[in-house]
């Protein structure tokens, strides 16, 4: 069965151009983009934008459909993200989950060296 997941590249103007919000999750020791699996009958932009609350604490407005990745996961499972560009809004309320200890607002070239994936580094090529 094909694991659903869904995520958003968050951006922002920062004061030297875009920026890109990147988080390090200490379980699998990556840098990655916020993402998450999908609850039962949860759609994908209903996920992307829970899933980018609870990992780092920005309610966020989508802007653009990414499209989907597929990619085999570290259980061996196929798994599918589709992935929304994000804008912002303001930072919620609830704490931020605790599979993410760390976030960065980083320039896209900058986010695409500490990436740890090639499917999130192709994210942001001409993204901004």
């Amino acid at each position: 069965m094909t694991v659903r997941a869904a995520g958003g590249v968050l951006v922002r103007d920062g004061a030297e151009g875009a920026e890109v919000l990147v988080v390090h999750r200490p379980r699998h020791d990556d840098w990655s983009l916020p993402k998450g699996k999908a609850d039962p009958g949860e759609d994908p932009a209903t996920t992307a934008l829970r899933e980018v609350e609870e990992e780092t604490g920005w309610i966020a407005e989508i802007t653009d459909d990414l499209g989907e990745v597929h990619y085999t996961d570290h259980r061996g499972r196929p798994k599918t993200v589709t992935w929304f560009r994000m804008r912002p809004v303001r930072t919620s309320e609830r704490p931020t989950d605790d599979e993410v200890d760390e976030m960065r607002w980083l320039a896209p070239a900058d986010a695409r060296g500490l990436l740890t994936y090639d499917t999130d580094r192709a994210l942001l090529e001409g993204l901004v």
